[in-house]
């Protein structure tokens, strides 16, 4: 591959129904890209659990994936009401999720953890009042 691929994503943040359908499209994408499922489960979490956190938290965002021959980058951004305490955020089980988003299965603390867990880099910049943008990478080599 000697041309990145650029795929784009906008995340609904009205409906918890439409959420992941980024994860799942980039999940196909990869696979005809012929990459390792290994790669691809792990991408396609770190997707997902942004995903969930920009419908969560923050009334939808973007998603931009690249894939180059070293490696897949996910970009997401969201114009929410930023992180607070991103140290904080980054401990499982910490959520500042509503009660009712809890009610609905969601909302476990689990994400930011997770986003790093899946990923061989990450790197998270939120202004508080003015949204976050996260960029993770998953190394192919």
């Amino acid at each position: 591959m000697s041309e990145a691929l650029k795929f784009h994503f906008d995340v609904d943040g009205t409906d918890f129904t439409s959420a992941g359908q980024a994860s799942v499209q980039i999940k196909k994408n990869l696979r005809q890209l012929g990459i390792a499922p290994d790669i691809i489960r792990r991408v396609s979490i770190a997707m997902y659990e942004g995903e969930i956190n920009m419908v969560i938290h923050a009334g939808g965002g973007e998603a931009d994936v690249t894939v180059t021959e070293d490696c897949i980058e996910i970009s997401l951004r969201d114009h929410g009401p930023g992180i607070k305490n991103i140290e904080q955020a980054m401990q499982e089980g910490f959520s500042t999720a509503t009660d009712t988003i809890r009610t609905l299965g969601f909302g476990a603390g689990m994400g930011l953890p997770n986003m790093k867990r899946y990923t061989d880099d990450i790197q998270i910049t939120s202004e508080i009042g003015k949204g976050t943008d996260i960029v993770m990478r998953v190394n192919l080599k």
